[in-house]
């Protein structure tokens, strides 16, 4: 819900509820990344090198598509609500091009 320049600090946001989950996720990541180090150390077969390198991709993928559903679901939908009864629809308009951006560095 809170973007690195928002002095929103203690708002809940949409991944908190599955906070663990990706926790999970990001070290399993995290893992394979220094498994993949270890075989460049190691001189392994460059192809098994980018099988992994792949594979990590995709995990990181899936990470980021879950987040931008839960920014969706949680940020931007919670705007909307919150400008229904505000008649302020700034605050949609700022969430909406949040996930826009976000779906633009996705897609780099």
């Amino acid at each position: 819900m809170t973007t690195g320049t928002n002095a929103e600090t203690t708002a809940e946001h949409g991944y908190t509820a599955d906070k663990d989950a990706y926790l999970k996720r990001l070290r399993r990541i995290e893992g394979q990344v220094r498994g993949i180090a270890r075989m460049v150390e190691e001189d392994k077969y460059c192809i098994d090198i980018l099988t992994q390198v792949a594979a990590v991709n995709k995990a990181l993928h899936a990470v980021s598509m879950g987040l931008l559903e839960e920014h969706i679901a949680h940020c931007v939908v919670g705007a909307a609500q919150d400008s229904q009864v505000s008649g302020n629809s700034d605050a949609v308009q700022e969430k909406v091009q949040e996930a826009t951006a976000a779906i633009g560095r996705l897609l780099r």
